[in-house]
């Protein structure tokens, strides 16, 4: 196929953003921002104690970059992960629970390999039995 991603040996190139994270960009909560989280342990288990800069950002409208990590087959998404990192594996999270955001749209949104900006509330989960951390809802992709 030319022209696309895929390479003649039939390989994905490897994504520019493996080695370096992405740029930060104006009105759009950065990834450092939502890892400044600690898991400690109370009991036999490990919750997390988010910093004051993410209570405040819960239950607001914010912004978020990230890859898109499919979560049903198709080509457009009403459910995904969002991740800090690209993914480089099917069947693994590419990041701890602070460099993945759950993300349930509007309507689908196109699955892709570039980056993406979202639109939407964000919730800080202080007890989710998956183990995740945030929660973007009603969200819309954003045009950069």
């Amino acid at each position: 196929m030319k022209g696309g991603p895929i390479g003649p040996d039939g390989a994905l190139p490897p994504s520019p953003y493996l080695d370096r994270p992405l740029p930060e960009l104006k009105g759009v909560v950065s990834w450092k921002t939502l890892a400044q989280v600690e898991a400690v342990k109370v009991k036999d288990r490990f919750v997390p104690q988010f910093s004051n800069s993410i209570t405040a950002l819960d239950k607001r409208e914010v912004k978020l970059q990230g890859f898109m990590m499919p979560l049903d087959m198709g080509e457009k998404q009403k459910r995904f992960i969002l991740s800090a990192l690209p993914p480089s594996c099917a069947f693994c999270l590419p990041g701890g629970p602070d460099q993945l955001v759950e993300v349930q749209a509007k309507t689908p949104v196109r699955y892709g390999f570039e980056p993406i900006v979202v639109s939407g509330k964000l919730t800080v989960l202080r007890d989710d039995p998956m183990g995740l951390y945030y929660r973007l809802t009603e969200a819309v992709p954003v045009t950069r």
